[in-house]
């Protein structure tokens, strides 16, 4: 049997951050082959609406253009999901921007720049998501990364910004247990543009974060992250909160 036949996710709405390319990508297009109505969130238009097209070629898919470290935007993205599908049911905090540089080169602004990125609005859209979630008895699935919990090299912002959003969603899966949402994360290595780029200019280093890996290979966006996600936002999880989940191969195993 096919995947996407059994349709784990028939019906139910997502919304994916950074949606428009790499994991973000990944995770929109398999969960739309499971049946999920997805409402892809980036910044770059000629991408997201590229990807809009893809998804409607196999499901259903919709662009939201927004620039997510602009608190205000936040908002229209929920009210333009619920005007256009009616309810969400799954929330995808993905997109993320950050420099890398060593410890004591990081500037206020590059700590602001990770954390207006991913920390802040993946708090204010769980907030804004949360009546929403509740009535569906959804799910949110948030990234995390290895570089936080090994404590990567030039990955202070990054890292910084990771675990605060582990540490966020301990604390909301313990108070949204009760209405039965299940809030997770995902900790990803995935041959992302950025992953490929990054191979381009450090290819020692790329090198040996393969060879750091068990499994020995660099995940794909859609097939080992994106299946993660559908499997958190399904049915098939209803029983699994506040973990994180290492989609890396096996590079860290948690204790």
């Amino acid at each position: 049997m096919e995947r996407g036949i059994c349709m784990k996710l028939q019906d139910r709405v997502a919304i994916v951050t950074g949606g428009a390319s790499g994991i973000g990508r990944g995770v929109a297009h398999a969960m739309a082959k499971e049946g999920a109505k997805v409402v892809i969130v980036d910044v770059n238009e000629e991408q997201g609406l590229a990807t809009e097209q893809e998804l409607n070629a196999i499901g259903q898919g919709k662009f939201i253009k927004a620039n997510i470290s602009d608190s205000s935007e936040l908002k229209r993205i929920v009210e333009e999901t619920v005007q256009a599908y009616g309810k969400i049911n799954v929330l995808v905090n993905n997109a993320h921007v950050s420099k890398q540089v060593m410890f004591v080169d990081t500037t206020p602004e590059d700590l602001a720049l990770s954390f207006n990125t991913s920390f802040y609005p993946t708090f204010t859209l769980m907030q804004l998501c949360y009546p929403y979630l509740k009535e569906t008895k959804g799910a949110v699935i948030n990234f995390a990364s290895g570089a936080g919990l090994s404590g990567m090299p030039t990955q202070a912002a990054y890292g910084s910004a990771k675990e605060a959003i582990r540490g966020l969603s301990r604390v909301v899966a313990n108070e949204w247990g009760v209405d039965g949402i299940n809030v997770n994360c995902i900790s990803p290595i995935a041959n992302s543009p950025g992953v490929q780029k990054w191979s381009q200019y450090f290819p020692a280093e790329y090198e040996a974060m393969v060879n750091n890996i068990p499994l020995k290979r660099v995940g794909d966006c859609e097939n080992d992250i994106g299946r993660i996600a559908v499997f958190l936002a399904s049915d098939d999880s209803s029983y699994m909160t506040g973990q994180t989940l290492m989609a890396d191969g096996g590079s860290v195993m948690l204790r």
